[in-house]
């Protein structure tokens, strides 16, 4: 019986997931270390709405469970003594550099958490993979866990139980997922692991595979969903050439049973910690195994991503008469998504940096993103001038003296402007460029602004 699980690692995966957790099974302590002081003082913030992560629902979680069975601590040593279970919950980013860099996952911090482990865990644990990892990554973490001396006492089992969430969607989509797969070669270890989920996951949608199963399915998961979005991202190009509507299109071909209507909102591109991450070390790990072809088609997914970004900048460019120069460009979002603070990969980020590169001044609006992390996405400070940038708190200060409005990211509150009175503020010929179709374009139109909106033709 499971008593005391650690987690270490305390970002968007880790600490939703052991609130969901400790929430739901109060018999079991659970503590959350990391070694980064700043975070983990911001998850025991007595203000519940300056956690580190934004997500519905997550600060009533924590407000019930903080200090009853939710623990967070930078103690990470004494953490993993007294637990029975612990995950693994670090980042794994793509290599920068050496070999398979651009594509391989760096596994740094998923050794030193295994180190971790092996030297300070106590009687038997059972490790869990949580962070998105490549095949066969467990084979590294069972070696260095089997390398403690026999003297010592140690047993381990190690555990794969990757996560399937959506940001913006996490704490609904762990207290009702739609499948919770747990990997490994233990049965009792899996059993401990599914008797957990097991106090509020049907019996049903706990599944059970080998451990390489495991990992490998949640590589599979993110590059379909990846592979959906650029692949209408492609048909929604087409459809301005050609006159036709993104959105009645991927209507029609949704409602094919065979297809179904998910992921087939055209926009700018993926981002997030997750899809092109784990698209790219699919990619490498085909060209490992020789398969280059299957490499090759993986590859484009993250390719034409790439340039559906880039063909946004070119068209704000070439709409405002083939210069952004000087001009004011009011963005509209800088979140991946809608309802997280996460700007990982954000389709804005390449969006704003080029526009800033052609010289743009940039009025940028998001609820949830901080001038911190601005700063440090568009790799340069708040400014004035041409190819600047500086964070305002409302649509109607993105908008004044704009050129343009960029809808990026699909906040509601986007769907619910004055277009009257944003249009009065605005520099004309104005424009409204919406990336996410999520703005009410006739009311734009009856403003006085031009409107571009993505798939339309």
């Amino acid at each position: 019986m499971i008593r005391s699980i650690c987690c270490i690692g305390a970002g968007y995966v880790g600490g939703p997931t052991m609130a969901v957790i400790a929430d739901r099974c109060p018999q079991i302590q659970v503590t959350v270390v990391d070694l980064n002081a700043e975070r983990i003082a911001a998850w025991n913030d007595p203000d519940l709405s300056q956690l580190p992560v934004y997500e519905p629902g997550l600060d009533e979680l924590v407000g019930r469970a903080r200090g009853r069975n939710l623990h967070f601590s930078t103690v990470v040593e004494a953490a993993i003594a007294g637990a029975d279970m612990v995950f693994l919950s670090v980042n794994t980013p793509t290599k920068t550099k050496g070999v398979g860099a651009g594509q391989a996952s760096d596994l740094r911090w998923i050794e030193a958490s295994a180190r971790q482990v092996a030297a300070c865990a106590q009687g038997h644990t059972i490790v869990v993979e949580k962070s998105t990892l490549p095949v066969r990554t467990a084979e590294t973490v069972q070696t260095i866990l089997s390398a403690v001396p026999a003297a010592e006492g140690k047993t381990f089992s190690v555990l794969s139980n990757p996560e399937f969430l959506a940001e913006g969607t996490a704490i609904a989509d762990l207290q009702a997922p739609d499948r919770v797969l747990i990997g490994g070669e233990d049965p009792a270890a899996i059993e401990a692991l599914a008797a957990i989920y097991g106090q509020w996951v049907p019996a049903e949608r706990i599944l059970r595979t080998n451990l390489w199963s495991s990992e490998l399915s949640k590589l599979t998961a993110n590059a379909f969903l990846a592979q959906r979005i650029s692949s209408i991202n492609a048909i929604a190009a087409l459809c301005e050439a050609t006159g036709a509507d993104v959105g009645e299109v991927a209507k029609a071909i949704g409602a094919d049973s065979r297809i179904g209507a998910k992921f087939l909102k055209a926009g700018p591109g993926f981002g997030g910690s997750c899809f092109q991450k784990d698209i790219l070390n699919l990619v490498y790990l085909c060209g490992h195994y020789g398969l280059h072809e299957v490499a090759a088609y993986w590859q484009q997914v993250v390719t034409l991503n790439t340039w559906q970004q880039q063909r946004i900048a070119r068209l704000v460019v070439n709409r405002l008469f083939g210069t952004v120069s000087g001009k004011r460009i009011g963005v509209l979002g800088f979140a991946f998504k809608a309802d997280t603070n996460d700007t990982r990969e954000s389709p804005a980020i390449r969006i704003c940096r080029d526009l800033l590169e052609e010289g743009a001044v940039l009025q940028i609006v998001d609820p949830k993103v901080s001038e911190r992390q601005l700063e440090q996405d568009l790799g340069q400070p708040a400014g004035a001038g041409e190819g600047s940038w500086q964070q305002v708190p409302e649509v109607q200060q993105a908008a004044c003296g704009a050129d343009a409005l960029l809808l990026l990211t699909e906040w509601q509150e986007f769907a619910q402007i004055d277009w009257a009175a944003v249009g009065e503020l605005m520099r004309r010929p104005a424009w409204l460029f919406d990336a996410r179709a999520k703005a009410d374009a006739a009311a734009a139109r009856a403003a006085g602004l031009q409107v571009w909106t993505v798939g339309e033709g």
